[in-house]
């Protein structure tokens, strides 16, 4: 699995800056078409790092049409997601995080965006390998009564792998988006 993780974070930092920004407006578009952004106001989205799919576009679209935007912060071992804002610091990882904004529990978004370094067509997802996700969303799996948040993986098409080994502690995802699928 760590060669497999290497391989993917290899390929998707390959992507030219180019296809990059056509995929992220691609990525904006199937989630439109596929109505994700329906009956949520609460959204939570990264943005990128370590070659992960553009969302620049996605963030703008959501932001001029009066959802709230969160991006994920790191606390302890587990997310919480602060709302956008003008202000970032960098976390351990490096990745930036707004500050001195408000601060909501996953279980308070609709919709959460997460980056992906593979998956399958089973909606299968290989992360980084911190479970942070997975921590922080593990109440889903105690209990299917969870309508939100609902949660969507970003990728390219090439991140896609053959298949994906899928363990008790990961939390199932409603869906895959790429540049021109959607899988679900």
């Amino acid at each position: 699995m760590i060669e497999l993780r290497r391989q993917l974070r290899k390929l998707r930092k390959s992507v030219d800056e180019k296809t990059r920004k056509e995929d992220g407006q691609r990525i904006l578009h199937q989630c439109q078409k596929n109505g994700l952004f329906k009956n949520a106001k609460h959204i939570a989205i990264f943005t990128p790092n370590d070659g992960e799919i553009e969302t620049e576009d996605t963030i703008k679209f959501l932001k001029n049409n009066g959802y709230f935007v969160y991006l994920p912060i790191l606390v302890e071992e587990k997310l919480k997601f602060a709302e956008m804002g003008e202000h970032f610091r960098k976390n351990r990882f490096g990745i930036d995080e707004p500050i001195h904004t408000p601060i909501m529990g996953a279980k308070q978004m609709d919709l959460i965006f997460m980056p992906l370094v593979g998956f399958d067509k089973n909606k299968n997802r290989l992360g980084m390998g911190g479970g942070f996700y997975d921590k922080t969303l593990s109440f889903k799996l105690k209990s299917k009564n969870y309508q939100v948040p609902k949660l969507f993986g970003l990728a390219f098409d090439c991140q896609e792998v053959d298949y994906l080994d899928s363990k008790p502690w990961d939390v199932p995802v409603n869906g895959i988006v790429t540049p021109t699928r959607f899988i679900k």
